[in-house]
C-alpha cells in the first residue's frame, strides 16, 4: 500500500490525482467496477464455495487484476497499443500483480478482519463479509490503478514526476542508506514486537486482538510520524523538526498515513491469521511477528516518503508552485523558535501535509 500512501504524501503525485476534473472521472471509475463485483459475487456464488477463505481471496484477486487493468487504461487514456509500447510489460505486469492481485487479496483480508473485530464473522456468516470484500477491494484497486494511470499519462505529456509510485525508490533507497534507515526498521521491529505481546497481558482473546491492534496503531502510527521527519532532514535531529511543527499538523499526519495504515496492515495480518490459517484467535507468538513486522515496514515506509518529500522540496526551483501544494496535506510549516523569522529560522521549517478532504 506503499503507492496509496506516495499518491496522497507527495505534493506533485497528490495534486495531480485530486484536481476537481479527476476528481468526478474517478468517482465514476471507482462506481462501475463496484457495481460488476456485485454481479460477480452473485454469480460466483452459484458456481464456486464463496465460503472457503481461499477461493473467496482467488476470486477477490481475479476481479481486482481485471479492475486494475482497466482502470489503468481509463486513467492512461490510450490504448492498448499505445499503452504496451510506452509503458512496457514491466509496468502492466507490476500494476495486474501488486495493485491487482496483491492489493486485492490484502483489502479483502482487512474488510474479513475488521467485520470480525466488530463481531461479524466470516466463517460464521459468509454471505455478506464475502461480499464486501470482494466489492470494497475492487473499488479501491480501481481507484489506485484510476490514479496511477493518470499520473503515467502527465509523465508521458512531459509534466515532471520525481517519483512514481511503483516502490523502485523505495528499493533504492533501502539498498543505498541501510545504516540511515536500518535503526528505524529495528526501532519498529522492537516496539512492534512489544505491542504485540502487551495485548495478552490486558486481555483475552477477542479483546487481545483489539489490544493488539489498538496499540500497534498508535505507537506504529508515532513512529511513522518521527521517521518520516528522520527521512526529511537527515542532516538534522528528526526531533528539532518534530519540536518545530504545530502540535495540530502533527496529529493530522499522525493519523493519516500513520494510524491509518499502521492499523490497516495490522488488519489484514490478523486476517491472514484468522481466516487462511483458520486460528480462533492471534496468538501471543502471531502477534509478535505481526505487530513487529507491521511496525518495522511502516517506519522504513515514513523515513522513504520523508525523503521522497525532501528530494521534492530541494527540486522546487523546478516546479511551478501549483505544483507543490499538496491537497490531501498542505505544507506543515515549523515555526521557528525565533519570532523574526530569519530566512535561517525558516531553512530549518517543516513541510509536512494538512488533511484535507479531497480523495
Amino acid at each position: 500500500m506503499l503507492h496509496r500512501m506516495a499518491l496522497r504524501v507527495l505534493p506533485s503525485l497528490s495534486l495531480a490525482v485530486t484536481e476537481d476534473a479527476v476528481r468526478k472521472q474517478k468517482r465514476l471509475v471507482m462506481f462501475v467496477p463496484g457495481l460488476v463485483a456485485f454481479v460477480v459475487y452473485r454469480l460466483a456464488k452459484h458456481v464456486v464455495p464463496l465460503t472457503e477463505p481461499l477461493v473467496l481471496l482467488a476470486v477477490s484477486s481475479l476481479v481486482a487484476m481485471v479492475t486494475a487493468l482497466l482502470a489503468y487504461r481509463v486513467g492512461r487514456s490510450a490504448s492498448w497499443t499505445v499503452i504496451a509500447r510506452e509503458d512496457g510489460i514491466r509496468i502492466l505486469a507490476w500494476l495486474a500483480g501488486w495493485i491487482g492481485a496483491v492489493y486485492g487479496i490484502q483489502l479483502s483480508l482487512l474488510v474479513l478482519a475488521l467485520l470480525w473485530v466488530v463481531g461479524y464473522s466470516y466463517l460464521q456468516h459468509p454471505d455478506g463479509p464475502a461480499m464486501m470484500a470482494i466489492i470494497i477491494s475492487s473499488t479501491a484497486v480501481a481507484r489506485d490503478a484510476f490514479e496511477i494511470g493518470h499520473v503515467r499519462k502527465l509523465a508521458v505529456q512531459g509534466r515532471p514526476f520525481l517519483t512514481f509510485p511503483d516502490g523502485a525508490a523505495f528499493r533504492t533507497l533501502v539498498q543505498s542508506r541501510l545504516s540511515q534507515v536500518g535503526p528505524w526498521g529495528l526501532v519498529g521491529l522492537g516496539v512492534g514486537g512489544v505491542m504485540g505481546l502487551s495485548g495478552h497481558v490486558i486481555a483475552d482473546g477477542q479483546m487481545a486482538a483489539l489490544a493488539q491492534l489498538l496499540g500497534i496503531t498508535v505507537l506504529g502510527g508515532g513512529l511513522t510520524l518521527c521517521a518520516y521527519f528522520g527521512g526529511l532532514r537527515p542532516s538534522a535531529s528528526w526531533m528539532e523538526t518534530l519540536k518545530r511543527t504545530a502540535p495540530t499538523e502533527l496529529l493530522k499526519y499522525w493519523w493519516w498515513p500513520g494510524m491509518a495504515f499502521a492499523s490497516t496492515y495490522y488488519l489484514v495480518v490478523m486476517g491472514l491469521v484468522l481466516f487462511v490459517g483458520r486460528q480462533p484467535g492471534m496468538a501471543t507468538g502471531q502477534a509478535v511477528v505481526g505487530g513487529a513486522l507491521v511496525t518495522a515496514m511502516m517506519t522504513l515506509y515514513g523515513y522513504y516518503l520523508g525523503h521522497r518529500r525532501q528530494i521534492e522540496d530541494e527540486q522546487a526551483p523546478q516546479l511551478s508552485s501549483g505544483m507543490l501544494r499538496c491537497p490531501f496535506v498542505m505544507g506543515i510549516l515549523g515555526k521557528s523558535a525565533n519570532a523574526s523569522g530569519s530566512m535561517s529560522g525558516l531553512a530549518g521549517d517543516m513541510a509536512l501535509s494538512k488533511t484535507g478532504s479531497k480523495g
